[in-house]
């Protein structure tokens, strides 16, 4: 891709794995910043690296190791996950192009998100958990009737057993059973215990509890 062509929130093949452009720094050498959506972890490449996709109805990827398939059609409901497709926020909102939000509100003309960004109905398309009938898998980039095709499409592991989540200082993370949601950062780590914002403490296995806990970004990165 041209340098010119990318921006936040587009959808790229890197490594042969889908990602999501976290931000662009024109001045660095490795100017693009990714997120690897199957484990949100963050990488560094140049723009020649990455292959552009747009998102279409009904596919498929991991999450946050979670599979969900995009639904166009799909009515949102309170604690879903939506993917923003059609951005037009007004001045007191934020969101943008594929950005990954929670609903916190159902309204009549759209969705209050867990950032309290007012998102009507026709700037979102579901991710609906799980793997819908007549989906497609797009976790990776793969040659039509190639044998990893088959293998694939038949049914791989989500992730490999190694591919764990370890906190970092600095992690941001939603706790997404709360009323109402909260976002905390991870302030000190001490063995398997995580303590965040707010005199939180909670083990580590408990954080990787993608129902309860759902990681944003990490701050000093």
């Amino acid at each position: 891709m041209n340098l010119l062509n990318v921006r936040k929130g587009q959808f790229v093949y890197y490594n042969n794995k889908l990602h999501k452009v976290y931000s662009v720094k024109p001045f660095f050498k490795q100017s693009i910043h990714l997120i690897r959506l199957e484990d949100l972890e963050q990488q560094l490449a140049t723009a020649k690296e990455i292959t552009l996709y747009k998102p279409k109805h009904l596919d498929s990827f991991v999450c946050n190791y979670k599979r969900f398939t995009l639904q166009k059609d799909a009515k949102a409901t309170i604690g879903d996950y939506i993917l923003i497709i059609n951005p037009k926020p007004d001045s007191l909102d934020h969101h943008h192009l594929h950005a990954i939000e929670m609903v916190s509100k159902i309204e009549a003309n759209g969705v209050i998100s867990n950032k309290s960004n007012g998102i009507k109905h026709n700037e979102y398309w579901v991710m609906v958990p799980g793997f819908s009938e007549g989906a497609t898998r797009i976790d990776k980039i793969l040659h039509p009737g190639s044998e990893d095709e088959n293998e694939y499409n038949a049914g791989e592991p989500e992730l490999p057993p190694h591919a764990i989540y370890t906190p970092k200082i600095g992690d941001v993370f939603q706790k997404n059973n709360s009323d109402p949601i909260i976002q905390t950062m991870i302030v000190a780590i001490q063995g398997d215990t995580v303590y965040l914002g707010g005199d939180i403490e909670v083990k580590v296995d408990k954080l990787r509890n993608s129902d309860v806990w759902s990681f944003i970004l990490n701050v000093l990165d």
